[in-house]
């Protein structure tokens, strides 16, 4: 059978912060390359694996993987409220796929996805119900994280299950990073009010939620002045990652440490994961090859920015 991939970063300030035109521009170019991309393929099925920021997944209970059995997004940064298309059945089956490979994966019949999971769909596929989903959910925040094998070998399973699916044309979407170091709180360094967020932060105000986006959008705009204090970005580091993910030999990814990715390319950069599950994924399908590539350094985004497609050869 035959796979496609959308690998992009995503970023909570496409709408709020503006890079000097010439950079948008190419932005813009890149998104509607993979556009055109995902139409052309012209996809059945959906497998998203994204991160989330603290407004699904919490320190009450965080797991590092999650099947969404039904999904709806939260609306955050203004991104797309409500219910995912989730083929709920074909998702209860994937979750049991995985579960007999070993691989111990959380299950939610109530997930909720923020712009990191939603901000693909709309880009990609003009809405979050567009086409039949089924989200997964990848820890990129919360210590301790696991094994970048472990990640390896869960986008190995998932696809594992998704060759099975002759009559369906499945996308994957990694969505996430690369470098950088947005002002999320970290449990380890957090203040009282700080914690309680983490803790369980589900369905703020109205009020909380925009001080609380208020504090990004200004921070990326301090950042791109250069009077941040956030670790700077690593173009080095994504262009490594985006090529070895190019080659279709992930093994050097076993590799990559936790203390070293954030001392490398920040905090955040733990979303690249996301990148990694849906190659991984997409290479049990055969030998693939990359069908665009973009990618530079955005301070007004907060993020080094990358955009790939690619398909399997067969």
């Amino acid at each position: 059978m035959s796979m496609a991939l959308v690998c992009m970063s995503h970023s909570p300030l496409l709408e709020f912060n503006d890079p000097p035109a010439e950079v948008k521009a190419e932005v813009d170019a890149a998104f509607e390359t993979a556009r055109a991309f995902v139409a052309d393929y012209d996809p059945t099925l959906v497998v998203s694996f994204a991160p989330d920021h603290y407004n699904g997944f919490f320190h009450d209970l965080m797991p590092p993987f999650c099947i969404g059995f039904e999904a709806l997004g939260v609306g955050d940064y203004g991104t797309s409220e409500g219910p995912l298309s989730v083929p709920t059945e074909l998702a209860e089956q994937l979750a049991a796929w995985v579960a007999e490979r070993d691989l111990d994966v959380a299950i939610s019949r109530r997930m909720e996805v923020d712009h990191g999971a939603v901000q693909p769909l709309e880009i990609l596929l003009d809405g979050i119900d567009a086409v039949p989903t089924i989200p997964v959910f990848v820890n990129g925040v919360a210590e301790p994280f696991t094994r970048m094998a472990r990640v390896r070998k869960l986008g190995e399973a998932i696809g594992s299950f998704l060759t099975t699916l002759e009559d369906e044309r499945v996308l994957v979407l990694g969505s996430g990073g690369l470098s950088h170091d947005p002002p999320v709180p970290r449990w380890a360094t957090a203040d009282e009010a700080q914690r309680a967020m983490l803790l369980d932060g589900r369905h703020p105000t109205a009020a909380a939620r925009d001080a609380r986006q208020q504090r990004v959008i200004d921070t990326g705009r301090a950042f791109a002045a250069g009077t941040a204090t956030i670790q700077d970005l690593n173009p080095e580091w994504d262009q490594e990652v985006m090529r070895v993910l190019a080659s279709g030999d992930l093994s050097p990814i076993d590799a990559m440490t936790p203390r070293q990715m954030a001392e490398d390319a920040g905090n955040s950069a733990h979303e690249v994961r996301t990148w990694v599950a849906a190659f991984a994924a997409l290479g049990t399908a055969g030998p693939y090859a990359v069908a665009s590539s973009y990618y530079r350094p955005i301070r007004e985004y907060i993020a080094g920015f990358g955009v790939m497609t690619a398909r399997t050869l067969a």
